[in-house]
């Protein structure tokens, strides 16, 4: 029997999360949220949005985040996209700029929702491989690109390429360069001026990570006035909610809550990169909340999530090519952090 799907829809395998266990009681350190809860200011103002006001449309524009984002990182409303969540930025961003036949590039192994996405739009994915320390591809430059996508810091190693090499790679490509800062806020610089000196570069953030608001779904782009016009065409008429406009402005208006939970997070990254390196694993050094460590042989990685994983304790494993000798494990709290390691010294006992 014919297919009802578009060919390139019939052929292509969906992005799949992290898991999301439906029974209480895990540990789950697998899809890199915040252990600490949102500011308290963001949390009154989400209950003081629920009301009669439910009924009405949001502002389409979500122009109080737009013109927070701008006081808080010295910009321009007018320079701000704000999306359902950064994934719906990156989506606005292969519609508006590939196009079907659109050459899209990436280095890899990174956040493998950009394939997703070009596939949707018939859109070209052109993959060009970190080098084993994944350090920026040369080859990335020269890849003819409608749009370039680098990670920063970079999913699933953590790892962090320097402002001025991103600099170097904008004059470079003649496309657009979306630096998906979605981690940054873990990191000790970022890139939001490049802004300022390349009209061809976008920066994506996301509220989900660093404030504590993945339920909400609200992230935002950052780039030049033309960029941000030609992606409100293509962006859904009111694609963030009531309460999320409300919840990220409150959190901007508050974001030394946020600060703090960072800080408590980074300490916590190097307690664990500690932990699993006096396993006699790799880890790689980390800008995120979530570290990415090869597992020292002779256990390997899928072993070690099967039985943390038997044990109530979720961490991430990708079975993929140059990946399924690694864990990323996000950061928790350390009480969480004390107990992934005391399993783990259990589970590695005969090698540790």
């Amino acid at each position: 029997m014919s297919s009802f799907f578009a060919k390139n829809i019939e052929r292509m395998t969906g992005y799949t999360p992290g898991e999301q266990p439906r029974e209480p009681g895990f540990i789950k350190l697998n899809t890199n949220e915040n252990p600490y809860p949102p500011s308290a200011k963001a949390l009154k103002a989400i209950r003081a949005a629920i009301g009669k006001r439910l009924r009405l449309y949001p502002d389409p524009l979500a122009t109080k985040v737009r013109e927070k984002v701008a006081e808080v990182y010295g910009t321009k409303p007018q320079r701000v996209l704000v999306g359902n969540g950064s994934d719906d930025c990156l989506t606005m961003v292969v519609r508006a700029f590939a196009g079907p036949g659109g050459r899209v590039a990436y280095p890899t192994p990174t956040y493998s929702l950009y394939r997703t996405l070009c596939l949707i739009e018939n859109a070209k994915p052109i993959e060009v491989p970190f080098a084993p320390d994944f350090a920026l591809p040369p080859k990335l430059a020269r890849a003819k690109a409608r749009v370039t996508f680098v990670a920063n810091p970079n999913s699933p190693s953590g790892t962090f390429i320097e402002p001025k090499e991103l600099a170097k790679l904008a004059r470079a490509v003649d496309g657009v360069l979306v630096i998906d800062e979605a981690y940054v806020d873990f990191a000790d610089r970022d890139c939001l001026s490049l802004v300022r000196r390349h009209r061809n570069v976008l920066v994506l953030r996301t509220f989900s990570k660093s404030f504590s608001l993945c339920g909400m779904r609200i992230g935002f782009a950052v780039g030049r006035e033309e960029l941000i016009e030609g992606l409100m065409k293509v962006k859904d008429s009111y694609n963030v909610n009531r309460l999320a406009v409300e919840a990220a402005a409150a959190s901007l208006d508050n974001i030394g809550t946020m600060r703090k939970n960072v800080d408590k997070v980074r300490a916590t990254r190097g307690r664990l990169a500690a932990g699993l390196e006096k396993l006699g694993w790799f880890v790689y050094p980390s800008q995120s909340n979530f570290v990415f460590a090869r597992v020292r042989p002779p256990h390997s990685a899928r072993e070690c999530y099967e039985e943390l994983k038997r044990r109530r304790i979720l961490v991430r494993y990708f079975d993929a090519p140059g990946l399924d000798d690694a864990l990323r494990i996000s950061v928790g709290t350390d009480r969480e952090i004390n107990a992934l390691l005391r399993n783990l010294r259990e589970i590695c006992a005969p090698c540790a």
